[in-house]
């Protein structure tokens, strides 16, 4: 008789332990990363995988120098695992409702402009309304945080994405997953304080043709080069930067002029010889949440989303300011 149990036939070999041994395996590309990632000793896991190789009778591991990659049917296993734990962690949740358990861990990743604008305040709003959940939080561009939804690395990516966008990470990336519009965020722009198209209340991003321009992170230099090109011009990119705070500093010198989303421009204050001035109506990025499919079943997941919906959708940016003043 087996040590974990008997099999019947046409049972599958494996259990939920079984998966998250093999995802940490994949994630970290070591069974000794693997066993500290899940709180095991090394033993233990290259025990669990020895036996379930034994049950499935094909190997999940193969040696690779001094680590392990996973075969093609450790593959398979790690591929299902994410939706097998994020449904049973669902269950536990639900459970830990009914209970009247609160303790629950979140993982969110945002954008840099979210860190100093959405962040605190999704915290804050969750200590008061939900104090037993834990917020984690990774700052990351919209990719690479749908990527890390997809490898169950994070339970919910605070996205943006511009109309016209080429490479918009909620398309073919994001497919097999849930993405919901939350909100929308001005993009306005970035003038020096003497440039002439100041104090007009409303700017045409056709006036500013004839100016050097200061570009940001690459989805919005690609955002810059449509706006533009709708406006009948190419931008004369003078510099480029992912740091919105620089990115003012060159403004206030006379360097050029740039156009920032709302949440940046009020993050921090406006620096002395920087105007800020609105784009036409409609010039704006969406805000979205991604996460596994029916992780809103989750109910810590699910008070997050709702907190963030709070937050960022109408009207909620404009909380969120007071930062900067506007011309």
């Amino acid at each position: 008789m087996s040590d974990i149990g008997v099999f019947e036939a046409g049972e599958p070999g494996f259990d939920a332990r079984d998966l998250r041994v093999v995802k940490a395996i994949a994630d970290t590309g070591s069974i000794t990363r693997a066993a500290a990632q899940l709180g095991y000793s090394q033993p233990a896991v290259s025990q669990l995988v020895r036996r379930m190789e034994r049950r499935l009778g094909v190997a999940l591991v193969e040696r690779v120098g001094r680590g392990v990659r996973l075969t093609e049917a450790g593959r398979v296993l790690a591929r299902h695992a994410g939706v097998v734990t994020t449904a049973l962690d669902a269950a536990a949740g639900e459970l830990a409702d009914l209970r009247g358990l609160r303790a629950a861990r979140v993982r969110l990743m945002a954008f840099p402009s979210a860190s100093p604008t959405v962040v605190p305040r999704l915290l804050a709003d969750l200590a008061l309304q939900h104090p037993g959940i834990a917020l984690t939080y990774v700052e990351a561009e919209p990719p690479e945080a749908v990527q890390a939804v997809r490898d169950d690395r994070t339970d919910i990516a605070l996205t943006f994405s511009y109309p016209g966008d080429r490479e918009d990470p909620h398309g073919s990336s994001a497919r097999g997953l849930a993405v919901r519009a939350l909100g929308t965020d001005d993009l306005l722009a970035v003038l020096p304080a003497a440039h002439p198209a100041v104090g007009r209340g409303v700017v045409d991003v056709a006036t500013l043709a004839d100016d050097d321009w200061i570009a940001g992170c690459p989805r919005c230099r690609g955002h810059l080069l449509e706006l533009c090109g709708r406006a009948g011009f190419a931008p004369r990119i003078a510099f480029e930067t992912d740091n919105f705070v620089a990115v003012e500093g060159l403004v206030a010198q006379g360097i050029g002029v740039a156009t920032l989303p709302r949440m940046a421009v009020e993050s921090f204050p406006q620096l002395p010889g920087v105007a800020i001035v609105p784009l036409p109506e409609g010039e704006q990025r969406t805000l979205h949440a991604v996460t596994a499919r029916g992780s809103e079943r989750v109910p810590a997941v699910r008070a997050t989303l709702a907190a963030l919906s709070r937050l960022v959708g109408p009207g909620g940016l404009r909380a969120l300011g007071g930062g900067a003043s506007h011309t």
